[in-house]
């Protein structure tokens, strides 16, 4: 694997992990909210990557290097959605109940904290890179 494809897989890196970062800011700005724009509580979200091959190489399929890349952004309709009792709240139900959504600000904080070190990750890697590279065109003077 060459140094520029190091770069490469870097910054896909820090692609992904910027987009997972703007999704868990958008889903903790939300953890609060009873009515998104089309009148339905909020739904966390989540990213989902997919693995992708390096363009220019060559080589055993197994041996070859692979970038990331954000497959689709899906809406998780699977948790229920919570329900806090507040009957004097304007979007209480019948019941009393507030339909609240389905944010885990505890996970999403882990999630948040995951997502930086990874991408720091890449920094780190992308800054090893140009170092490395760096010192071979040294070597030549």
């Amino acid at each position: 694997m060459s140094l520029l494809q190091t770069f490469q897989i870097a910054s896909s890196g820090m692609t992904a992990q910027s987009q997972r970062l703007n999704t868990v800011a958008s889903n903790l700005a939300n953890a609060d909210s009873v009515a998104g724009p089309d009148g339905q509580p909020y739904r966390a979200r989540q990213v989902v990557f997919q693995a992708v091959p390096v363009a220019g190489q060559q080589g055993l399929a197994e041996q070859r290097a692979q970038a990331v890349q954000v497959k689709e952004v899906t809406v998780d309709n699977t948790t229920p959605l919570r329900r806090q009792y507040d009957p004097k709240h304007p979007f209480a139900d019948k019941e009393g109940y507030v339909t609240l959504p389905n944010v885990n600000a505890v996970e999403e904080m882990v999630n948040m904290l995951s997502a930086s070190r990874a991408y720091q990750a890449n920094v780190d890697v992308a800054a090893t890179a140009r170092t490395m590279l760096l010192k071979t065109l040294s070597l030549g003077q």
